[in-house]
């Protein structure tokens, strides 16, 4: 992976922490966290379309016996009948954390996706509607 999309790995991998931590989660489940943020876009690595990187990543991840590929499968999409508190912390970093790694917040990390993809795109709109979601999940969880 690129320097960039490593930083944003790590910084989402802290983020995760840090939500887990206003959660009380166990240090067990903090680590997890953090495992699963630092690889949650390895798919970008073998993809053609950035579109489909969640789910080839998480299919890469399943088929290692990794114990939480479908959150990595699932993240970012906002129409996934899947739900677990790990998808949870994990599309609520993701969505606070840039491109390179610094933690935004939300409306900041929209409008980058806007400029990079475009008002129109799927990757816009597809955060867009997940930041919604996010901030109703965020005032009822933390």
């Amino acid at each position: 992976m690129n320097k960039d999309r490593l930083n944003h790995s790590a910084a989402v991998a802290m983020k995760m922490i840090e939500i887990g931590k206003t959660l009380n989660l166990d240090e067990e489940d903090l680590q997890d966290l953090f495992i699963l943020g630092y690889n949650h876009d390895i798919g970008y690595e073998f993809c053609v379309e950035n579109l489909e990187h969640n789910t080839v990543g998480g299919q890469i991840l399943k088929n290692n016996g990794y114990k939480y590929w479908q959150e990595v499968y699932y993240h970012g999409n906002p129409d996934c009948s899947y739900d677990s508190l790990y998808l949870k912390i994990l599309n609520m970093a993701d969505m606070q954390v840039d491109k390179y790694g610094n933690d935004v917040g939300y409306e900041k990390r929209l409008e980058d996706i806007k400029i990079r993809y475009g008002e129109e795109s799927v990757q816009y709109i597809n955060a867009k509607r997940n930041c919604l979601k996010l901030l109703e999940i965020d005032s009822e969880i933390i």
